[in-house]
């Protein structure tokens, strides 16, 4: 009998050690997915045209893939504008921005049902921090100083935590997504060039990236003339007409039925929970008369979601936040032929109905249980995502995937010619397959071919993972 508990003593001992060691290896593994998140800061003139709170909806349904690191409000008026809320004043728009995190909070634990990660509104409330207010916009008024808006004494909330942020001991970089303008940016590069050496002020302008939604007040340009190694995107069409840039392919051209009322009512607004319900039906300005959604600042964090096809260290290559080119001083919009008619918006239009469906799937995990809503594919590429290649071989393309929820699956291998930089046409054979797709390298060293995976499911509504490879051809 002894020698009997003894064994089962044994059992339970090993039970309990293969246990914990799983929990601690869940922890780590948690743990070393968070360090991996990107680090995403946001610069909002929320409060008056509502495209920013459309924006922050939809980024709060991703929360999980990022490291929210906190939001700065810029007021470009004096406390007498009247926005959509009434009497637009900096408290308002704290106020404003406050009320989303609460509303988000009420969905969260569902969210959390479906993927794991997403913070607590009480984590993200702390994040939020009064920046620079009665700014004048560069669209609506001539240009002038942008030295009378930084300077000394000019040090705001949101400045200051740009440097905090900035400063931590952590080697991922900070992406600054400007919503409104960046006159907090500007201050906090302004104090640190004038408080540290040089050395230490390249350090810490190398950990900072910037995607800015055009100029909206006049600090932008005297940013990228006065810190010109500064990671910069200046998301707006190179040759002037604004309704080209790459932000605006969020709502037109292509697909504009996926912006209509109609849309944002049955897939956002409607029985998805108190976030959808506060989803804005209507923004100041959408060139589509049937448009509801605008979104023009979604690029910005579309930029830097980590979705397997977007790859921030290069913004030639493309991705749901749209394509760039260097100018010789920073990146600004690059064209994508869709449609016959190249533009920048098509660069984002391009994804619309991928992203779209998303949006749509995770608004349904606000108020559905896991088995009533639909997850995005796994996809795991054979070989490195950046290949060298040689000038006339055959090239093997193999992945796996499978589905969270059983659902079937279609594969598709494709061109992307658009960020490739072959002249050659290449061909993909097989290219409905997992095992058996296979391409010639042309002859043509030196350049390179994008080459996109997409697996997509047949579950309501249907979604797509991507996988990116870059072949260089030597």
């Amino acid at each position: 009998m002894s020698k009997l508990l003894n064994i089962k003593s044994l059992l339970v001992l090993i039970a309990l050690c293969f246990l914990t060691n799983m929990f601690i290896g869940k922890s780590l593994s948690a743990e070393q997915k968070k360090s991996d998140l990107p680090r995403l800061l946001i610069l909002t003139d929320i409060g008056d045209d509502p495209d920013d709170e459309q924006s922050l909806v939809r980024l709060l349904v991703y929360a999980n893939k990022f490291q929210i690191e906190g939001f700065i409000t810029e007021l470009w008026w004096k406390d007498t504008h009247n926005g959509r809320h009434g009497v637009l004043s900096s408290e308002n728009q704290m106020k404003l921005l406050h009320q989303t995190l609460d509303l988000y909070e009420k969905v969260r634990p569902n969210l959390e049902r479906h993927e794991p990660g997403y913070p607590k509104a009480k984590e993200l409330h702390k994040t939020v921090k009064r920046g620079k207010v009665n700014i004048q916009m560069t669209l609506s008024a001539p240009k002038g100083d942008p030295l009378q808006w930084i300077g000394s004494g000019q040090d705001t909330e949101g400045s200051d935590f740009i440097i905090e942020v900035v400063d931590r001991n952590d080697p991922r970089p900070v992406d600054i997504c400007v919503w409104g303008g960046t006159a907090d940016l500007a201050q906090a590069l302004l104090r640190v060039r004038e408080e540290r050496t040089p050395e230490e002020v390249d350090k810490f302008v190398r950990k900072i990236r910037v995607h800015a939604i055009s100029d909206q007040d006049d600090t932008g340009p005297w940013i990228r003339k006065n810190f010109p190694s500064l990671f910069f995107i200046l998301d707006h069409d190179p040759n002037g007409d604004k309704w080209e840039s790459c932000y605006r392919g969020m709502f037109y051209g292509g697909d504009e039925s996926l912006t209509s009322l109609e849309w944002i009512n049955e897939f956002v607004r409607k029985d998805h929970g108190p976030l959808g319900e506060f989803y804005p039906p209507k923004t100041n300005t959408n060139k589509n008369p049937h448009g509801a959604l605008k979104e023009g600042d979604t690029p910005a964090w579309f930029y830097f979601y980590p979705n397997g096809l977007n790859i921030p260290d290069h913004p030639e290559y493309g991705g749901w936040g749209g394509r760039y080119e260097y100018n010789g001083k920073y990146w600004q919009d690059a064209s994508d032929d869709v449609d016959g008619h190249p533009s920048g918006r098509a660069s984002v239009y391009r994804w619309r109905p991928d992203f779209q469906n998303d949006f749509a799937a995770r608004m349904d995990w606000c108020v559905k249980d896991f088995n009533e809503a639909n997850h995005s594919p796994m996809v795991q590429v054979e070989g490195d995502l950046i290949q060298n290649v040689k000038k006339g071989e055959t090239v093997k393309l193999k992945a796996k995937a499978s589905d969270p929820d059983g659902d079937g699956l279609n594969y598709k291998w494709w061109i992307y010619s658009d960020a490739s930089t072959v002249e050659t046409k290449v061909n993909i054979n097989d290219s409905n397959t997992l095992d058996r797709a296979n391409f010639a390298v042309p002859n043509e060293p030196g350049k390179q071919i994008h080459i996109i995976l997409e697996v997509n499911d047949n579950g309501i509504p249907s979604l797509v993972t991507y996988q990116r490879i870059v072949f260089n051809i030597q």
